[in-house]
């Protein structure tokens, strides 16, 4: 178990404070993290969204609004939190979220579906602000979190795979560039290098290709909300369980493989800000992102742990300045091959991946059943209720773990090492 890194905020003592230590955070390592994570998040994420607003039938306006909302108030989180709690916590918007959104909208009017959107803010926020998440979170055995970790990120490592696949000069060239990197210029960030060599090959080929795109650079238009039941029902209750139980957990559980502790509540209260404020602009949940905190807190942002909350720097302003030129900027990001993108988002995840399954399943993991059955849910498609997989993952491997009686047995060796 790595060392726990707490919050600059808990504890005055750490030496990564001040103005110093904020200009050692933005070295080339932290700034090439945060440009992947923002390119990762601006690019396959921006589509959801733009294909569920339309299907709702959104004028450009409202949609150019959404994509202000969720930008601009995701990347204002990661800078608030990684200024605030020297942490490399992002923030963005729930993927899967935006895509329920695309069946809800085909038959609930967008007004009520920013009232719903509101509203999901509003539980996120009473639950961070009762402390039932942070009690929660430190309640669940660890080796379960981190499979439900491993199994949700691993679709990076296959999608990284699948993109080696279909474009093996591009995505095979860039991974083997990676490669290199990290065993010939340690010094040199392995994932920009990756980068900037698959960038290079797919200019080489042509195949950076504008996408055609509707929007243009319109001013946002902003929609007054309407409440429904209905759309609390097929919007709101399943938001605020993904931002629960797929980002917010998945974030809080990547944080802890690395060998941080975070501010578990205040991370719940900012998504639940962040909901309310992005639904008031038209936009679904602005929180704490899975993917992306995944992304700046691994070891690709540097060897010092205390110095990554750069990276979650370096993506909020980017993601805040995409959200502001949403309607010029999307068509250039989308021009990006997508096998590249994919390549370089998996190839970051690597460290992450590996510290996950060392905790779940290292030789003194005490809930090694419960891990493999919540390794498995998560790395389903399973979904219930509208809330998909990791959530169920956590239900089911510690369910699994209760039954065998793995948890009290690791608390009993727990209460037998500290009573002697």
């Amino acid at each position: 178990m790595p060392k726990k890194i707490p919050a600059s905020g808990t504890d005055a003592r750490l030496p990564n404070r001040g103005v110093a230590p904020l200009r050692a955070a933005l070295n080339t390592r932290t700034i090439s993290t945060g440009v992947v994570a923002t390119l990762f998040g601006c690019t396959g994420p921006a589509v959801i969204v733009m294909n569920a607003a339309e299907s709702g039938h959104l004028s450009d306006a409202q949609t150019v609004a959404w994509l202000f909302a969720i930008y601009v108030l995701g990347g204002l989180i990661s800078v608030i939190f990684s200024l605030r709690y020297r942490l490399p916590i992002s923030g963005a918007y729930t993927i899967p979220g935006a895509a329920i959104l695309a069946a809800s909208l085909q038959t609930i009017p967008f007004n009520e579906a920013v009232g719903a959107f509101i509203a999901s803010g509003v539980m996120v926020l009473a639950l961070g602000a009762s402390g039932l998440i942070g009690r929660l979170a430190h309640w669940l055995p660890v080796p379960i979190v981190m499979a439900m970790i491993a199994g949700a990120l691993f679709r990076f490592a296959t999608g990284a795979v699948d993109s080696v696949v279909s474009a093996p000069w591009v995505a095979g060239i860039a991974a083997l560039a990676f490669f290199l990197t990290g065993r010939l210029l340690r010094s040199v960030p392995p994932v920009l290098v990756a980068g900037l060599v698959g960038l290079g090959i797919a200019l080489w080929l042509g195949q950076l290709q504008p996408t055609e795109v509707s929007l243009g650079f319109v001013m946002p238009s902003f929609t007054a909300p309407a409440f429904s039941w209905q759309a609390f029902f097929a919007i709101a209750v399943p938001l605020t369980a993904l931002v629960i139980g797929a980002e917010n957990a998945q974030a809080i559980g990547v944080l802890m493989a690395e060998g941080y502790e975070p501010p578990v509540n205040r991370m719940t209260i900012a998504s639940g800000v962040g909901g309310i404020l992005a639904g008031l602009l038209g936009g679904h949940n602005a929180n704490i992102a899975g993917p992306m905190t995944a992304i700046c807190s691994s070891e690709q942002a540097g060897a010092d742990p205390r110095l990554r909350y750069g990276a979650s720097l370096i993506n909020g302003a980017l993601f805040m300045l995409f959200g502001l030129f949403a309607g010029l900027a999307v068509p250039f990001i989308l021009a990006l091959p997508k096998a590249l993108i994919m390549v370089i988002a998996g190839l970051a995840m690597i460290g992450v991946l590996l510290g996950a399954f060392q905790q779940a399943f290292g030789k003194n993991s005490p809930c090694q059943v419960g891990a493999f059955v919540a390794l498995t849910v998560a790395m389903s498609q399973f979904s219930l209720l509208g809330v998909s997989s990791p959530f169920w993952a956590l239900i089911s491997g510690v369910a699994v773990s209760v039954l065998l009686g793995e948890i009290s047995a690791a608390r009993a060796t727990r209460s037998a090492e500290v009573g002697t």
